[in-house]
This record gives C-alpha cells, sequence and structure tokens, in this order.
C-alpha cells in the first residue's frame, strides 16, 4: 500500500530525511509521531506528491515518485483522503456544498452526489448539520466535516496530519474513534501526531521519526 524506500529529503538550510524506510499494509492503521520538526508534514507531502524524494522513492498502491508522470498526479490525489489540523474547509458554502465541492471536482455523476453526501455526514454523526456554514459549527464539528470530506471518494488511504491538534481531550477521543471505525471498515490510515495520550489508547503500529530515520516504537500503555 505504502512503501518508503531509502528516502532523502533535505531543505536547503534543514536536513530532514536521511534514510527513511517504512511500509504501511493494506488496511492497517499507524501512528506517525516525531518531536516538533522532525518531518511529520513532509512526509505527507511526500505521500501525495507535493514533495519528491531527492534520492530514494515512495509508493503509494501503484504509483511511484520516481515514475509518475505530472498528469497522474492529480489520479493519486482522488485515491487519497487527508485530514488537515486547521480543517482547510470552504469558509463561503455549508457543509453538504463542502462535500460536494470535491465530488463535482472528481466528476462525479449529479445523482450520486447527494447519496454520498448523506453517507459520509452519516459516518460523522453530522447528518442534521448539512445546512451549516462552517463559522456555525465547533472545532469538533469542523474536524468531522473535514473528516467526511476525507472518505467521501473512498480512499485506498488517509492521510490526517494532527487532526487532533486543535481539540480538547475528549473531542480529540472523539476524533480518534471516527478514525479506528473508518480503519475497521478496510481503509488503511496513517495518523501523524504529537499527542501521546491519543497514541496509548489503541493497539497499533507506531512509527517514530527520529535523526532522519524511521523506527518502530512501542509505548507502555
Amino acid at each position: 500500500m505504502l512503501l518508503f524506500d531509502g528516502v532523502v529529503y533535505n531543505y536547503s538550510n534543514q536536513p530532514v530525511f536521511s534514510d527513511l524506510n517504512f511500509e504501511l499494509n493494506e488496511g492497517e492503521f499507524s501512528f506517525l509521531i516525531g518531536k516538533s520538526g522532525a518531518g511529520k508534514t513532509t512526509l505527507m507531502q511526500l505521500i501525495y506528491m507535493n514533495l519528491f524524494p531527492q534520492e530514494g522513492n515512495v509508493k503509494v498502491g501503484e504509483f511511484n515518485s520516481k515514475t509518475i508522470k505530472e498528469k497522474e498526479i492529480p489520479l493519486l490525489r482522488r485515491k487519497l483522503g487527508i485530514i488537515f489540523q486547521d480543517f482547510k474547509l470552504l469558509s463561503d458554502r455549508n457543509v453538504y456544498e463542502n462535500l460536494a465541492f470535491v465530488l463535482r471536482v472528481t466528476g462525479t455523476p449529479k445523482k450520486l452526489i447527494k447519496r454520498k453526501v448523506f453517507h459520509a455526514l452519516s459516518d460523522v454523526g453530522l447528518s442534521n448539520k448539512q445546512n451549516n456554514m462552517p463559522d456555525e459549527l465547533s472545532g469538533g464539528e469542523k474536524q468531522r466535516v473535514a473528516i467526511a470530506r476525507a472518505i467521501i471518494n473512498d480512499p485506498m488511504l488517509i492521510l490526517a496530519d494532527e487532526p487532533t491538534g486543535n481539540l480538547d481531550p475528549e473531542t480529540s477521543s472523539e476524533i480518534l474513534d471516527i478514525l479506528i471505525k473508518i480503519n475497521q471498515r478496510g481503509t488503511t490510515l496513517l495518523l501523524a501526531t504529537h499527542n501521546y495520550d491519543l497514541v496509548k489508547k489503541i493497539d497499533a503500529k507506531i512509527i517514530k521519526i527520529a535523526d532522519g530515520k524511521a523506527v518502530k516504537v512501542k509505548l507502555k500503555r
């Protein structure tokens, strides 16, 4: 599903990855942890190929960073669901339109859009909020909409980049529960976080980024 093979990536003034190797199998739930500045967000960008390795390669499903053509990158991204810490909702559209917009961009037939939006909102417990504007929602509700947007195209892999970073502990736990349920249906999920209390809640693979490399760790629970 996902493979980092000998990846090297450096910014002009900062080394990030010197020899990054790890894999994520289909259907796995994995936490990605590391100190601030360790490269968690950079790693996410390498997965959806906003950035490319300077050495080594990244494989996502049938896509390979060494061989992918520019015109194929949108095809890759349609197979990914991405959840950001700051939600990135469209402030001028209601909840329904935030989700429908994603489907229209990917050419979903009109008759399917309403059904897909309804199912995605049901999955995150927000069927009654489809007419609300983003500024009428709590932080937890905004993140639920962001999760609904991420799952609406049935992605092969969900990338969650600090999805609970702006939320209180109780709401963070609720968001984690939603992500666990999505994973249990078979969707592969990689969740980057600095919240070790969250990591301790479930028995999942943990990948730690340290000194430019990835190491598997086991936390005491």
